[in-house]
């Protein structure tokens, strides 16, 4: 795969093949020996019909008259080597000067496959390339001009889709200098990089008018409006040329074609003036077509379908430990991955010497990306191997190294969606602090990250909360429903559910009810509910099921409470009842907490965490980073006596808290859905006293 990404050459066609040996046989004919090596292993020659295989000649050769007739071919996969056996013939008197000077070590043309499955079928393939652009600003395909022309005209003959170039009115002749010029370019001909077609156009004349009659013994250049190719190769057909008239093995013009596939090279005999040439075209490699995500109809259509995706992804090569990504552009490539597409790697994590050794630091960091599976494919679009826009597969999410290049400027435009599988190889499903920073930068430049969750068995899009800098993984149909909802949510024990399901379930439908009554920016019949808790078991199972119940979005923050060897810490599974969610490793406890950012908190008993988390939407209120909401507090106000009031008066007697003894007014000891309704009422149509210029109550909250 990898070979294959960083090939200079398309798969359908060879490097330039030189001269080894060659024999006049007259002065007008010639035979050669020619030879190409390092083809790329892609090479769809080695894998079709050889009789599909043809000898394209070098075009400059042909525009002065010369042709190559292949006369047989050895492929070697093995050794990825070509010997190939030509004709050369001399047509005119300009081509019998040229041919002698010919010698060993000349380039004179390459092997194309015209493979028959990459002919194009569809003239709408071609016709929608017309004002596109490559990322240089090239036309991806026109006649004359960025927009296209009326002057190519498509159509579908027997099968395939060709494309008529009108003639200019005219045709091209030779100066008296050329014959000099001559032993120079058969020189620059050992030399395979040097542009001998430019150097060739300095000694051609245009004649206006001219005539377009093919003669015989005598070559007609002939010529179109200035093509652009980057999109497909185009192919002269011969069969649908007046009969009489041939077009030289220079037949082929390629996907770099600018303003250059111009001149055409007619032999033979005709009474009949030309009017246009006829081009069939084959596809590139899906990566490199230059094709738009939009026009990839199977592609987004399987990607609709989660279990294709999940087929997708068990197509990854073991080990399961092991990275593996592929990059895909089309439906089919989708639906027939196999193993040896994907690119696996085991990377060697190493301690990093930090910032005081910057030097190694970077080092060290450079070699690490360049371990990552992902790291072929990136490099590819940024070089240009891969123009196609498409969707990264990749095992576990990508290591936050890869920031600066996925967010670079060409891969973010090539990139339409990242999938993976798992968030960490190491942790599991819990992101650490720096992926979730990555996934905020990858959503504010428009790359869609998608969580293929083997628990839900759904396929779950990241996205920001509105205004806020966290967010969740959600499902498609729920996403309106997240960035527009109205958070409320459940703290309380993981060790117990308690005796709430009730009245928990009567608080939430009583709130969808109350929905339709209130005009409140946060309470309208515009605006959804949805529910948010730790994720875990107890009270945290119990308010994702009650949400699952009454139909609202059930939500979770999940931390990994693993804890390290002696942590006295109950290990915590997910809840089978979460809708959309996020993941947070155990160091980072805090930040987890702070991105709730719940407008209704409700608690229910609980220990240790629910005290921590209680705390911290008290400060939330004080310090104005959260509204003076109501939070509700369930349960027998001795309870929340025992657990709250002695912090509160203590801080209260000492004036620590002075200016901030408004906070009790946010919080209210409830025993039923019916007191919770009536307080959200009161908040909602602006009756309930609450905020800083409310009451203060010397339990620390309203019973």
């Amino acid at each position: 795969m990898e070979s294959y990404l960083f090939s200079d050459h398309f798969d359908l066609v060879t490097p330039d093949g030189k001269i080894s040996t060659i024999k006049n046989i007259s002065s007008t004919k010639s035979s050669a020996e020619v030879v190409i090596e390092n083809i790329s292993p892609a090479f769809v020659g080695f894998k079709i019909d050889p009789k599909l295989v043809i000898f394209n000649f070098k075009s400059t050769l042909a525009q002065l008259g010369l042709n190559a007739t292949l006369q047989s071919m050895e492929l070697d996969s093995k050794t990825h080597t070509a010997r190939i056996s030509l004709h050369l013939e001399a047509i005119g008197s300009l081509a019998a000067l040229m041919l002698p000077l010919i010698t060993p070590g000349a380039y004179i043309g390459k092997l194309f496959a015209a493979d028959d499955r990459r002919r194009v079928r569809d003239p709408e393939y071609l016709s929608r390339m017309f004002g596109r652009a490559d990322r240089n600003g090239s036309p991806l395909l026109s006649l004359g001009g960025l927009q296209g022309s009326n002057e190519l005209i498509l159509e579908k003959i027997e099968g395939r889709t060709v494309a008529f170039l009108s003639l200019l009115d005219g045709a091209v002749f030779y100066d008296e200098s050329t014959a000099g010029f001559l032993p120079l370019l058969a020189k620059t001909l050992h030399t395979p990089h040097i542009k001998t077609r430019l150097l060739l156009q300095l000694q051609q004349i245009w004649k206006p008018g001219a005539s377009r009659l093919v003669k015989k013994d005598e070559i007609l250049l002939v010529r179109t409006l200035p093509l652009h190719i980057r999109t497909v190769f185009g192919r002269v057909v011969e069969e649908l040329l007046p009969e009489g008239v041939h077009h030289t093995s220079a037949s082929v013009l390629q996907p770099d074609t600018k303003a250059s596939g111009n001149i055409y090279e007619l032999y033979g005999e005709s009474k009949k003036e030309l009017s246009d040439i006829p081009l069939e075209f084959y596809t590139l490699e899906p990566h490199r077509e230059h094709v738009f995500f939009s026009d990839r109809d199977q592609l987004q259509s399987c990607l609709e379908n989660p279990e294709v995706v999940f087929q997708a992804f068990d197509t990854a090569p073991a080990p399961l430990h092991h990275l593996a990504a592929v990059f895909v552009v089309k439906g089919e490539q989708l639906l027939k991955l196999q193993p040896s597409d994907w690119i696996s790697r085991e990377p060697r994590m190493s301690e990093f010497p930090g910032i005081v050794n910057p030097d190694r630091q970077a080092a060290a960091v450079e070699k690490y990306i360049h371990q990552q599976p992902s790291y072929p494919f990136l490099r590819a679009i940024e070089d240009g191997l891969i123009t196609s826009e498409g969707i990264l597969l990749t095992r576990y999410f990508p290591s936050p190294l890869l920031k600066q290049m996925l967010l670079s400027d060409q891969i973010h435009r090539n990139l339409k969606g990242i999938y993976f599988r798992y968030p960490s190889r190491t942790y599991g499903d819990y992101f650490s602090h720096e992926d979730r920073s990555v996934l905020l930068d990858l959503a504010k430049f428009g790359i869609p990250t998608y969580w293929v969750d083997q628990a839900s068995r759904k396929i779950l899009q990241y996205f920001p909360k509105p205004h806020k800098d966290s967010g969740m993984f959600v499902p498609k149909e729920s996403v309106e429903t997240f960035l527009k909802s109205t958070l409320f949510g459940i703290y309380g024990s993981n060790l117990t559910e308690g005796s709430f399901e009730k009245e928990l379930t009567e608080l939430l439908q009583g709130l969808i009810q109350l929905s339709h009554e209130m005009h409140h920016p946060l309470l309208n019949s515009d605006t959804p509910i949805a529910l948010v808790t730790g994720g875990g078991p107890g009270s945290m199972g119990l308010g994702n099921r009650v949400a699952k119940t009454v139909g609202i979005l059930s939500c979770a923050n999940i931390m990994d409470f693993r804890g390290e060897k002696g942590a006295v810490v109950n290990e915590q599974k997910q809840n089978p009842y979460i809708d959309a969610k996020m993941t947070y490793r155990l160091d980072k406890l805090v930040e987890r907490q702070a991105e709730f950012n719940l407008d209704f908190p409700i608690f229910l008993m609980g220990g240790i965490g629910t005290d921590f988390e209680y705390c911290l939407e008290e400060v939330r209120r004080k310090i104005g980073a959260a509204a003076p909401t109501p939070v509700l507090l369930f349960g027998n106000p001795d309870y929340w006596k025992k657990k709250l009031s002695s912090r509160f008066r203590c801080n209260l007697e000492t004036g620590t808290i002075s200016g901030s003894e408004w906070v009790s007014n946010c919080f209210f000891c409830v025993q039923s859905a019916a007191q919770g309704i009536k307080i959200y009422k009161q908040f909602f149509s602006g009756t309930l006293k609450i905020g800083i210029n409310g009451p203060i109550y010397e339990d620390g909250f309203v019973i």
